[in-house]
């Protein structure tokens, strides 16, 4: 287990007397900042023994794209930058996204390291050894009886009526639950007959199977919103389609002469169809190379699959060298979407799906090449890799800022890669998460890559594991995550966003923080709403859980904040010390609010006794104008008496203090009914003063309900 925590050593930076740092990094152009970051997300799938519905963001948000010809001039070039510029957001300093043509000799280069002929992920079927190992560990256990339950059902109908819902209604979900029900079926029946070896589940594989390669399109509608694809007008990979790709190329290497010849004919085809030709043409200009130069979680995720696919099933050295040759080259834009302390302003269940999948690929050109590529090498990884666990508040829980759900952790699996990889140490998640603990997939090649002996679990495990610091400050980004000296199941902890309103998955939420106490968050970042076509479209912030009347942040003068790189928290002053963490941000830019002379939050978290956070808010007009600050909760609240409050119940609850230097204020709750995970309803705490005001100081302290 890690250790919980130690205290470190004070540090405090000041700027100079007049300076004002800026901690946004990342740079967009135009209108196109003020636009909402169109890109996707799926959870890798691994939910303990059993392969179920994914968890976490939805799964496939993204970039509803226009069919357009990149070489045409006029309108449909400016709509295909438009949108590439919008789904790109690009780290401040750092160069473009890149795209241009392979180097010849590279491919030439790469080939030479290729097996002769492919090799897929994890062993085939007849490698009973391994297999029958998997049978024994307890993550596989539930696999066959799953299994033999879905031979007693029908394969899910992906109709084409479902498909077309999304075009006429805006509806993602009836979709893609029957689709991911298809995949996972698929995916269960595969791992259960590998588990076996019995040939009974062979002919429900071939008819899954056949459904699947049937389908008009293996990309999600809301990802071909022209219908193109479905109207077989053109071929594109998107999130979906490159991960089935990946799927059966794995299974037809798993099973190979155990399915029919006729089915891996049709894999075959389907797969240079559907994958390989379309990639081809992106790399070579003859297609828009969208999600190549795409700085977001859409880069790695489709050149995992791509990649995978094309390692397993191409018969030609060369043409296989091609694609790891692209992969080596365009997921530098997906690395350059972080900030250089690693932060993921995509969130945590982004990281888990992004990052997730460039360890994939890694593993994947790792075990290809021989070791000869290996992607962990390259600059900023290393602090890619701990992001998941440096978000950490308090033992389990972690901020959900941007597009993330309240309560998704750090993938297990993909943390014990990079943990062994790089010596980390994190030897409770290495437990959880490497080899046959990885446990099965809806994503084949993952199983492959993940359960079976890699390039991680031959490196030995650290000496010792890492005692936990009080705090982590990601100073590129503007985060701070703020821990408890004591017990954290007994003293507060925090996480504090500065940052700025152009974000990939960005809400408008500068400023924003998450109260953390006894596994449990009673004040939060209500996290992401459930996607529909709204969601990636131009009223995206008509929600009141992606603006900021959903987040704990002023409103100025009736306004919320701005949406746009220049909405932005800029570093006043922090000083960090044993016992309190002090961060000061100035918010004017993030409210067009003409006549706002100031607006300045001071955070300070201390860590005496079970801890405080008071938040400190002074405003300044030239005229008078009203201002109200908040508190966001899913949890219970009731008013104590004038000017304190007690939000959640149990060990869990908080007690505030409100603080209007004498000024006259009213407490307004309104519950924030938008459509979120579970159909859980935030309420929104306002905080208002009862008068307009030229100046004013609003201090908010919030203690264990305890204490």
């Amino acid at each position: 287990m890690d250790c919980w925590p130690s205290t470190a050593a004070a540090e405090t930076t000041t700027p100079p007397s007049g300076v004002i740092q800026s901690i946004s990094t990342r740079a967009t152009k135009g209108d196109c900042a003020r636009r909402c970051r169109q890109s996707a997300c799926l959870r890798i799938g691994r939910a303990g023994p059993t392969i179920g519905p994914v968890v976490g963001p939805d799964p496939f948000a993204g970039m509803r794209r226009p069919v357009v010809n990149r070489f045409r001039c006029g309108t449909r070039l400016c709509v295909l930058l438009t949108m590439l510029a919008v789904a790109v957001g690009t780290q401040a300093g750092a160069a473009q996204p890149k795209f241009g043509e392979l180097a010849p000799a590279r491919i030439a280069e790469i080939a030479t390291m290729l097996p002769e002929t492919p090799r897929g992920p994890g062993p085939r079927i007849g490698e009973r050894a391994a297999w029958e190992a998997a049978a024994k560990a307890p993550a596989f256990r539930k696999v066959v009886p799953q299994a033999e339950v879905l031979l007693k059902e029908p394969i899910p109908d992906t109709t084409d009526e479902l498909y077309l819902d999304y075009s006429r209604t805006g509806n993602r979900d009836r979709y893609q639950r029957v689709l991911f029900a298809k995949m996972n079926r698929l995916a269960t029946l595969v791992l259960a007959e590998c588990l076996e070896n019995r040939g009974r589940f062979l002919s429900a594989i071939d008819a899954t199977l056949r459904a699947i390669l049937e389908q008009k399109s293996w990309v999600l509608p809301a990802h071909d919103g022209s219908l193109a694809v479905f109207k077989g007008q053109a071929m594109e990979i998107d999130l979906v389609a490159a991960a089935t790709g990946a799927n059966l190329a794995t299974l037809d290497w798993w099973l190979g002469e155990k399915l029919p010849a006729e089915t891996r004919r049709r894999i075959a085809s389907e797969l240079e169809r559907r994958i390989f030709q379309p990639l081809e043409n992106m790399v070579r200009g003859k297609a828009r190379p969208y999600w190549l130069t795409v700085t977001n979680n859409w880069n790695a995720v489709c050149l995992a699959g791509v990649t995978v696919a094309a390692t397993t099933a191409i018969p030609d050295r060369q043409r296989r060298a091609l694609f790891v040759a692209a992969a080596e080259k365009y997921v530098q834009n997906f690395l350059d979407g972080f900030t250089p302390d690693g932060y993921c302003s995509e969130g945590l269940g982004y990281w888990n799906y992004g990052f997730g999948h460039f360890v994939l690929l890694a593993e994947n050109v790792f075990q290809a090449t021989g070791g000869k590529i290996d992607l962990y090498e390259r600059p900023k990884v290393r602090e890619i890799a701990q992001f998941g666990h440096r978000l950490e508040i308090a033992p389990g829980v972690y901020p959900a800022f941007a597009d993330c759900h309240v309560g998704v952790q750090p993938d297990a699996p993909t943390e014990a890669m990079v943990s062994r990889r790089f010596g980390f140490g994190w030897k409770d998640v290495e437990a959880r998460g490497l080899l046959l603990a990885s446990g099965p997939s809806r994503d084949l090649f993952a199983v492959g890559l993940l359960a079976f002996p890699n390039s991680a679990s031959r490196r030995p495990p650290a000496a010792a594991s890492p005692q936990r610091e009080v705090r982590t400050w990601f100073a590129d980004a503007g985060i701070l995550i703020c821990r408890p000296a004591g017990d954290p199941q007994r003293a507060l902890g925090a996480a504090l966003k500065g940052g700025h309103n152009a974000e990939h998955h960005n809400h408008n939420d500068v400023g924003s923080f998450v109260v953390a106490l006894a596994g449990h968050t009673p004040l939060v970042d209500p996290g992401a709403e459930v996607y529909t076509r709204r969601t990636f479209s131009g009223q995206r912030y008509e929600s009141k859980v992606l603006n900021s009347f959903g987040h704990p942040v002023p409103r100025v003068a009736g306004q919320l904040q701005a949406t746009g790189r220049q909405a932005r928290a800029r570093v006043v002053k922090t000083d960090f010390t044993d016992p309190a963490d002090t961060l000061v941000l100035d918010l004017r830019s993030a409210y067009p609010v003409k006549g706002l002379q100031k607006l300045q939050r001071t955070f300070v978290f201390s860590r005496q006794g079970a801890g405080s956070l008071t938040v400190t808010d002074e405003v300044g007009f030239e005229s008078p104008a009203a201002f109200e600050t908040a508190l966001v909760t899913f949890d219970p609240w009731t008013e104590l008496g004038p000017g304190r409050l007690q939000v959640g119940k149990g060990a869990s609850a908080v007690r505030v203090e409100i603080d209007t230097q004498g000024k006259k204020f009213e407490v307004r709750a309104e519950p924030i009914r938008e459509d979120l995970p579970g159909r859980r309803i935030p309420v929104r705490i306002g905080i208002a003063l009862a008068e307009p005001v030229t100046e004013a100081i609003v201090r908010l302290t919030i203690v264990p309900a305890g204490k």
